[in-house]
């Protein structure tokens, strides 16, 4: 049980690593301007904090600490989807990166959020 535990957690950094590669890329690709610039600089922080608090969790001394680790992850996580769709609504950024996006850090906020209530025996199967 414990190597798949260890296994699904090194695919879960495994994803929100891309996830932020696939984030910095897009966001390279927009064009510029005041606002965009400060929305760009938001999900920037936002979503490379997602896998960044993941590593972290890894490195902690207590069940409740990794719990509280995977938290920030998914409050990351929630406030990207906050940040994506500014884009797409205020900014009237509309593609299938952006479409991908949305949907993959809703996919990570899940996993995340079930992740949470696992932890925490909330979680029941």
């Amino acid at each position: 049980m414990q190597n798949q535990n260890s296994k699904i957690k090194t695919e879960l950094k495994q994803r929100a690593y891309q996830y932020s590669i696939n984030m910095i890329k897009f966001l390279d690709s927009l064009p510029k301007d005041t606002s965009a610039n400060i929305i760009i600089n938001q999900l920037l922080r936002s979503s490379t904090s997602i896998c960044a608090n993941i590593v972290e969790a890894r490195g902690s001394s207590s069940k409740k600490d990794f719990t509280n680790f995977f938290g920030y992850s998914l409050k990351s996580a929630n406030e990207s989807l906050y940040w994506l769709g500014l884009l797409r609504d205020a900014k009237g950024i509309r593609s299938q990166r952006l479409d991908y996006l949305l949907n993959e850090t809703k996919e990570l906020a899940n996993i995340l959020g079930a992740s949470i209530l696992t932890l925490k025996g909330k979680n029941k199967f």
